[in-house]
């Protein structure tokens, strides 16, 4: 929520009732930013008022002259966060208590079309389940990396994982697609969901159903036990199909998935986003990743820049660019150096995202530029 032009986080006020936590003014491509809070607390009836407000502001006063600068965050960055949000105090005392205000009754009809699916009654974690993870290597790595806890007992939400090495990330052929739904049909209720992160998720599976899904999965070239992990990178099309791509994505995606094959250095490293994009209009979100990668041209030839720091959650910040640019086949030696910086630094319980706050840019840009002078 902190990287688009409106944010809203779900919160509850001192006195429990619902309600949102308002940001604007985010959004990556050429200028990246990260929202402001406009408003603390804003009570959910009120939503769609202080919504319509928000953007009347910005119709009244966005640059109109530039498309370049026809964005909500480069308003709110002329005005200031703290003018922006009086504009849109001043405007939605016009707007509040009208006839967009939310009532229960509304909220209420919606609600009946998102029903829950028909729940078996488990007691807790299956049995059998437990055991064969115990009884298999396999088995428990991918339930590590690509089961999640489940709200309802007995059940799990899982992802397939469409980042095999040597295949591009995100991409799936017409027979996996046709799998992915006869699994959906036989494991989750007929539902299955694509993600931001380039993946599929049958999000209602039995933990009793778990190990044959799993084999399915291999035999479809689902079952990589990658999520959330290094080559588990989101990427865009890049130059392969993009026209308005400056550089190849996909190439420089298939060296670092080479790079780290290994499935333990993998699960060593531990949990990482590493997010690429062809060009600065940011498809693959590379601004807001541990690493990011941006191609660029550099006089009719392609070079890619680094940055490291982004974070896309609650935290939301924009990566700070390591230094010059470099070519294609240097890339997975790149990422090879900054990996060993921070499995070189990190204490037992930090994450690659968690050494880099500590110790900062300076340790990395060191050790890869000195092999590079």
């Amino acid at each position: 929520i902190g990287v688009h032009d409106i944010g809203l986080n779900m919160v509850r006020n001192a006195t429990g009732e619902l309600g949102f936590r308002v940001l604007v003014g985010g959004g990556l491509g050429r200028t990246p930013m990260v929202g402001a809070v406009i408003r603390e607390f804003i009570e959910w009836r009120h939503l769609l008022t202080y919504l319509e407000a928000i953007v009347r502001v910005y119709n009244r006063y966005g640059r109109r002259d530039n498309k370049f600068k026809a964005r909500i965050k480069i308003l709110v960055k002329a005005l200031t966060p703290e003018v922006y949000a009086e504009k849109v105090e001043a405007e939605w005392a016009h707007l509040k208590d009208g006839p967009t205000t939310l009532t229960e009754q509304e909220v209420e009809r919606v609600s009946r079309h998102f029903v829950a699916p028909p729940y078996q009654s488990f007691a807790g974690d299956d049995a059998d389940y437990l055991r064969l993870r115990g009884e298999n290597r396999g088995f428990d790595n991918w339930a590590l990396r690509n089961v999640q806890a489940h709200k309802m007992p007995g059940y799990a939400a899982v992802t397939l994982s469409l980042k095999p090495t040597a295949i591009a990330p995100g991409d799936i052929t017409a027979e996996q697609l046709e799998a992915a739904a006869d699994l959906a049909e036989r494991f989750s209720f007929g539902e299955i969901r694509s993600t931001h992160w380039q993946n599929l998720v049958l999000p209602y599976v039995a933990q009793r159903d778990l190990f044959e899904l799993w084999q399915l999965c291999r035999e479809h070239g689902f079952a990589t036990p990658n999520v959330g992990l290094l080559t588990d990178m989101i990427c865009c099309p890049g130059g392969d199909f993009c026209s308005l791509a400056n550089a190849k994505s996909i190439p420089i995606a298939e060296a670092i998935q080479r790079r780290f094959d290994d499935l333990d250095y993998l699960h060593d490293i531990g949990e990482i986003e590493l997010n690429m994009s062809g060009c600065m209009n940011a498809c693959g979100h590379h601004h807001v990743g541990h690493i990011g990668i941006l191609g660029v041209d550099k006089k009719g030839e392609e070079f890619y820049q680094v940055s490291l720091g982004g974070r896309s959650g609650r935290n939301a910040a924009i990566g700070q660019i390591l230094g010059p640019s470099f070519a294609a086949d240097q890339m997975p030696d790149v990422i090879g150096k900054l990996i060993d910086v921070y499995l070189e630094n990190r204490t037992d319980e930090e994450l690659f995202i968690d050494t880099f706050e500590r110790i900062g840019i300076q340790p990395f840009k060191e050790r890869v530029y000195a092999a590079n002078n």
